[in-house]
């Protein structure tokens, strides 16, 4: 029998969701626990897929480890907590090829790609729906070009150390484009402020009808 689990590397904890899972096969859910921390260690505060096989007639069991999904070993690699929930408004981070080239690397033996530079897209792919800039572009800018071959001779190199001095290029970049997006954002949610406070004040000045009192 095989279980999935979305486990906190290094740190899986008891809970309803996981007693759920384990406890109609009947097995040690501290022992899980356990055996499942030991196995993660290494993905300490990522989410990573483990599988556990389990023996349904002696209860013992197998602890598979999966490599983290992109978005979190992204998440990792550019010290972010979260992606953008409104990523045509607001990026997250600026990423350097040579990062997406080391995502890529790690998990190109769990995505469907023939080679690197296929696993090279997937990772911006991520990109794009996380709200990650990468190279002082958009992510779909960046997808173009590397179809069109502009990387590729990082990606065959297999390149994925950033130069101290392009990483400050890029910080310096995105810092100015965060400023510009926080003060974006903060104009518009004045706006809407101002908007439903005007929309409280119109219901408030509507008169009430009033029903004439009977003779």
């Amino acid at each position: 029998m095989i279980i999935k689990i979305l486990a906190e590397g290094g740190a899986m904890k008891p809970g309803p969701a996981l007693s759920q899972k384990l406890g109609p096969v009947g097995i040690n859910i501290n022992e899980v626990i356990k055996k499942v921390n030991e196995a993660t260690k290494n993905f300490n505060g990522l989410k990573v897929p483990v599988e556990l096989d389990v023996d349904a007639a002696t209860k013992a069991f197998e602890v598979k480890v999966f490599s983290p999904p992109v978005s979190e070993l992204l998440k990792s690699e550019l010290k972010i907590t979260k992606g953008s929930g409104i990523q045509k408004k607001m990026q997250v981070a600026n990423a350097s090829i040579e990062q997406i080239i080391s995502v890529a690397k790690t998990k190109l033996g769990n995505l469907l790609a023939n080679d690197l530079k296929a696993a090279v897209k997937a990772v911006v792919g991520t990109c794009v729906s996380l709200g990650v800039l990468i190279e002082n572009k958009s992510a779909v800018e960046v997808a173009q070009e590397v179809e069109a071959g502009k990387y590729d001779k990082e990606i065959e190199s297999e390149k994925t150390e950033t130069s101290p001095e392009k990483r400050k290029e890029l910080d310096d970049y995105f810092a100015k484009t965060n400023a510009a997006q926080q003060k974006i954002l903060k104009l518009e949610t004045a706006a809407k402020a101002a908007e439903e406070e005007k929309k409280a004040e119109t219901a408030t000045a509507k008169p009430v009808a009033v029903t004439p009192a009977k003779k």
